[in-house]
């Protein structure tokens, strides 16, 4: 049994800076998230893409920020259970939750701030027949570990930013890669654009425009897929595996179920401290909705900040809360 001050839901860039935020009170924080790294989108849907909203960052890339943010509480040593999707909340006790992962995992706190931007992710998957015959044996929505394809003949298909940047990564690990595109220009950073085409004019991979994959065949594992393409008609290309990367679709998922007010995919919250209609839990950032709700990450670091100053008083009702500046205190020899 893990226990802590406020159990965060969603280590995204919200969720990172509530801790933050909680360690200069001295609250200790765990975090769960069903992504394998921290980060949320920023680091599973567009790691290279640059940010221009973050205050004192003309522009920051996100991968960068989440780095940041990384480093920024460190002092605070927040614990995480990250692959790990929170399926039940359970009130055990007066101010005491326990919660209980996909896996088994419990945490126990008084406090719970769900900040899990736009719910949990799912893979857009293309409308192939009998695709789901082979995920898990040569079909892959998401790169975890690069390594798993080192010396693979691979096919990516996809036009943004998660397409454009795993082919460049793979080049160097993969046999072979080829990308396929529906359309003849990509939607995703003109960097990762040009770096991909002088992969392909250096013959390092190989690129399809103005194809799509729309079969896939094999006898228990992936052997081949089936692309039509504008140029060369319809063809079968041998893979070992097939990246469809069309990003993630975003669902509220066992969130749903946790007895709190929802209204359109979306909790509601009181915006004098962002706590929902159960006492002791909050709800920060995209997760959230109430009149003139803007879905920024600067407003979830806001959210984030009056979350931490009630939950204080919520664990504490006794204690005075002394809120100093950051400037006079600083954080340094923080336990």
């Amino acid at each position: 049994m893990i226990k802590t001050d406020i159990l965060i839901v969603g280590a995204g860039p919200c969720g990172l800076f509530a801790v933050f935020e909680a360690g200069l009170l001295k609250l200790r924080c765990h975090l769960v998230d069903a992504l394998p790294q921290v980060g949320g989108q920023l680091s599973e849907i567009y790691p290279k893409k640059p940010i221009y909203d973050i205050p004192g960052f003309p522009s920051i890339l996100a991968g960068d920020l989440v780095d940041n943010l990384m480093e920024q509480i460190k002092p605070f040593k927040p614990t995480f259970t990250l692959g790990e999707r929170l399926e039940t909340i359970e009130q055990t006790g007066d101010k005491e939750y326990t919660a209980t992962t996909n896996k088994g995992t419990q945490i126990q706190a008084p406090v719970i701030a769900i900040a899990g931007g736009l719910g949990c992710f799912e893979p857009r998957k293309p409308p192939i027949e009998n695709l789901a015959n082979f995920e898990d044996k040569g079909v892959d929505y998401i790169v975890k570990d690069p390594e798993k394809f080192r010396g693979k003949k691979l096919l990516i298909a996809g036009g943004g930013d998660s397409a454009l940047d795993w082919t460049i990564e793979l080049a160097s690990v993969a046999k072979d890669i080829t990308l396929i595109h529906r359309r003849s220009s990509f939607r995703g950073a003109l960097d990762s654009v040009d770096k991909v085409m002088a992969l392909a004019n250096e013959k390092k991979i190989n690129l399809i425009t103005e194809a799509q994959a729309v079969g896939v065949n094999g006898n228990g594992v992936l052997k081949e897929v089936i692309i039509k393409s504008k140029s060369n008609g319809e063809f079968a290309l041998e893979v070992d595996n097939f990246i469809p990367l069309f990003g993630l679709s975003p669902k509220l998922g066992p969130i749903a179920d946790w007895g709190l007010s929802i209204n359109r995919s979306a909790i509601e919250v009181n915006t004098e401290d962002y706590s929902t209609n159960k006492e002791g839990i909050y709800a920060i950032g995209d997760i959230n909705t109430y009149p003139g709700k803007l879905k920024l990450i600067l407003c979830g670091f806001h959210e984030g900040t009056l979350m931490v100053q009630s939950a204080f008083k919520y664990i504490y009702p006794d204690q005075k809360l002394s809120f100093k500046y950051t400037t006079v205190t600083g954080i340094t020899g923080v336990e």
